[in-house]
């Protein structure tokens, strides 16, 4: 399979990954043959790229967890995050018995999840990211915080936290956006730039969410100030207190990052996604200014850039398809070329880690 953007979607190709609509239902399976009807269709629910099967990537590439607990995850986030206005209408202090423990009962979900999320992801013994996460607008936020967390736990998981420190993390990522729900959806969903005050009302939702989370006895100190602290860059330069290096927490610093990969690689109204290589590239390019460059390194290790059945250009014009990703070489896979000016290179296997005078320039989307 291979993700490429709608646009360029061909009548007749099969979709490889079930699409959901916005109450976690399925809206069309895998499998299913694309008409141009159907494509338009899809695009209509603003979803803006879309993973295929075709002549060029028959490959199955398998999920980090099962899509059954990736929806009942979004679900949980939803439900958590939509229950707000219904506990922000009066303070914590005139809570009744009752509403203090419904509010309960949505946090309790969370970490049931996170508990479920830790426990897949551990039973696999080679966790890489191979893929990224289709977003629909209306569903943005909840699914983007659902990534954030696995990608977190991964990124926990190769620095090596114990099990406690990597509950505490997930949990923490699950809300990481909670102050979001207090936020104009106008903002939320603004198709271009904010502008400098729009930006300023933005920013507030850490301050918003860790304010709301300090009440919440379920959700602990270190997962709380995730909430706070994931805008925070390593020179000092984030928000909302300017913290630099290790005074920001390490749990927010590996979030940070996290959040900004699922965020650029992320159909947005007012952008297009960036491929996995490019948002790598990314935040390399902002590791010891933005990011922790110790977690960036862990970070690169996790990140698979170019998935198998991703078709590349080369350096020499050739387009190939990816056949296989070393884990220690991810820039380097092996490859087959699918079309060449030389008809006699068509079919040919390499293995980039050996040919050292190719390197791939991009992803390619149509031949």
């Amino acid at each position: 399979m291979r993700l490429i953007p709608i646009e360029c979607v061909k009548e007749g190709t099969y979709l490889a990954k079930t699409i959901f609509d916005n109450e976690g239902r399925p809206l069309l399976r895998e499998g299913a043959k694309l008409s141009n009807k159907i494509i338009e269709k899809i695009k209509s629910i603003q979803v803006y790229s879309l993973y295929i099967i075709d002549e060029y990537s028959d490959m199955e590439i398998d999920d980090i967890i099962k899509p059954e607990l990736r929806q009942k995850a979004i679900t949980s986030v939803k439900e958590t995050f939509s229950s707000l206005d219904k506990f922000s209408k009066s303070s914590p202090s005139k809570y009744s018995n009752k509403l203090i423990k419904e509010r309960e009962l949505y946090f309790e979900s969370i970490y049931d999840v996170a508990e479920e999320l830790l426990d897949q992801i551990l039973s696999d013994n080679h966790v890489m990211v191979h893929l990224v996460d289709i977003k629909s607008l209306d569903n943005y936020t909840y699914q983007h915080c659902v990534n954030v967390a696995v990608l977190s736990l991964i990124l926990g998981i190769q620095l090596q936290l114990n099990k406690y420190d990597l509950l505490d993390l997930c949990i923490g990522a699950l809300v990481h956006d909670i102050g979001k729900s207090f936020i104009p959806t106008t903002l939320l969903f603004k198709e271009g730039p904010l502008t400098k005050d729009e930006l300023l009302i933005m920013k507030t939702h850490t301050t918003l969410g860790y304010d709301y989370l300090r009440n919440i006895s379920g959700i602990s100190a270190k997962s709380r100030i995730i909430s706070l602290q994931h805008h925070e860059w390593y020179d000092g330069t984030g928000y909302p207190e300017n913290r630099r290096g290790e005074e920001i927490n390490k749990f927010s610093r590996i979030v940070s990052i996290a959040d900004v990969y699922d965020a650029l690689t992320s159909d947005r109204p007012y952008r297009r996604a960036l491929s996995p290589n490019e948002a790598i590239e990314y935040i390399m390019a902002n590791s010891s200014t933005q990011f922790d460059y110790e977690i960036v390194k862990a970070f690169s290790r996790i990140i698979v850039p170019y998935s198998k059945g991703t078709l590349v250009k080369l350096s020499n014009g050739d387009i190939a398809v990816v056949e296989d990703t070393l884990p220690n070489f991810p820039l380097r896979p092996n490859i087959k070329i699918v079309k060449s000016s030389d008809p006699s290179r068509n079919g040919l296997k390499i293995k980039l880690v050996k040919s050292l005078s190719l390197v791939i320039e991009n992803i390619q989307y149509t031949i």
